[in-house]
């Protein structure tokens, strides 16, 4: 297939033609020319409002329900909403039922996936099915395709187990990851412990619960060195601690919920559940320096951290409702909406290698891996804009600025046109 797309504004920092306006020919899943006023008549045209392109963009923790919670989300649906969010890649976890921690499983998800515009890159569990007690068969998912070993939204209880599986995956540039949580200190947290969990008399989650498995965790790092990546932190002394490692050389890396850097905890004045989430939204001043610690690239990646959950799951009393939001539809215009338009493409595009993904600079003779956006577009973020399955979006009701057309991936077109 042969695509002309028409007046685009690039947002490529190494590319030369950043900043510049120009037409772009693909063909073949090529870009084959970088000019003004090109003309194709063989090719599908492309032309829309205020068009801006950038390199594709990266998600670091998606979650779905295929196989066994299909009717949160499929991978089918999924990946298209994922490619009209702006996505040509994505880490997706393990959580679905059973977990993912074999060959099989791995094997499974990726052939699962029709949708040539987005790879999927998934996580295999850290320990069999995420039970925290026998490390799972991390060489042979590996192998397979996995690019990480996470127990989703679990931190591992055993530090020696942590301690062996950071030293394994070494041999072969394997990935660990854990989420930084003490459940024993809040075993029936609901939200932040502070003024809101106060006034309404329901146990918090307090800000040691994440900062204290963090620390053990960067102590086992800095023993067995490799590297550890630390998914969706919450707290201003968890900033300063990853800081603090960074400064010591240890390879740590770690990223923030988009509703851990737009909301804050008195979103659960109402006890709307859709703002359940986990990590819980903290204090305006936590809030404040994760956004600064993300720009300053103290806090490497900004995750959707897309959890569907479906109705009956959700939409309850609080305290049984489960934790989660969908966000893959709404990041964009989040982080639109905090940062200049040039600072939100350098974060969704940075640190791919981490996953094995190369940058495909835009530039001729370079494959074209694409995302199409308008970043003027300022709207209310409604259900009518949420794509999955699930309807637990967060950003409902919220305003954003920016809108995303699709992607161009593997001389394939996924656009909401």
């Amino acid at each position: 297939m042969s695509i002309l797309i028409k007046s685009a504004k690039i947002i490529d920092a190494s590319s030369k033609f950043n900043g510049k306006t120009k037409d772009i020919f693909i063909k073949q899943g090529i870009i084959q020319e970088i000019a003004d006023n090109i003309v194709k008549k063989s090719a599908k045209e492309i032309n829309l409002d205020n068009l801006h392109v950038s390199q594709g963009w990266l998600d670091s923790c998606v979650c779905f329900g295929e196989p066994g919670l299909e009717e949160r989300e499929t991978i089918e649906n999924g990946s298209r909403t994922a490619c009209l969010s702006g996505f040509t890649d994505i880490i997706l976890n393990s959580n679905t039922l059973p977990v993912i921690d074999s060959k099989a499983d791995v094997i499974y998800v990726k052939s699962k996936n029709n949708n040539k515009a987005l790879k999927i890159h998934p996580l295999g569990a850290l320990t069999l099915k995420s039970e925290g007690s026998e490390m799972a068969e991390l060489h042979e998912m590996f192998e397979s395709g996995a690019v990480g070993f996470y127990d989703y939204k679990m931190s591992v209880k055993n530090p020696n187990l942590l301690k062996t599986a950071l030293q394994y995956v070494q041999h072969f540039d394997g990935l660990i990851m854990t989420f930084p949580f003490e459940k024993s200190i809040c075993q029936n947290g609901q939200m932040n412990e502070g003024e809101i969990s106060t006034l309404y008399g329901l146990e918090g989650i307090p800000s040691l619960s994440e900062e204290i498995t963090l620390e053990r965790d960067l102590k086992i790092l800095e023993y067995t060195g490799g590297k550890l990546f630390i998914p969706t932190i919450s707290t201003s002394k968890s900033v300063e601690l990853i800081k603090n490692a960074k400064r010591k050389g240890l390879q740590i890396i770690t990223s923030v919920s988009i509703n851990n850097i737009f909301f804050n905890e008195k979103k659960l004045i109402n006890f709307d559940t859709r703002f359940k989430v986990l990590p819980p939204l903290r204090s305006e001043e936590d809030r404040l320096i994760l956004v600064n610690a993300l720009s300053e690239g103290i806090i490497d990646f900004c995750t959707s951290d897309h959890c569907p959950i479906d109705i009956d799951n959700k939409k309850t009393d609080f305290k049984n409702s489960l934790f989660g939001a969908t966000g893959l539809e709404s990041i964009f215009g989040a982080l639109n909406s905090l940062y200049k338009t040039e600072k939100v493409i350098e974060i969704l595009t940075r640190k791919k290698d981490l996953f094995g993904i190369k940058n495909e600079v835009i530039d001729v003779g370079s494959k074209a891996c694409i995302t199409l956006f308008n970043p003027k577009n300022k709207y209310i973020f409604t259900k009518s804009h949420v794509r999955s399955k699930s309807k637990n979006a967060s950003f409902i009701n919220s305003e954003i600025k920016g809108k995303v057309y699709g992607v161009i991936n593997n001389g394939c077109i996924v656009l909401d046109e």
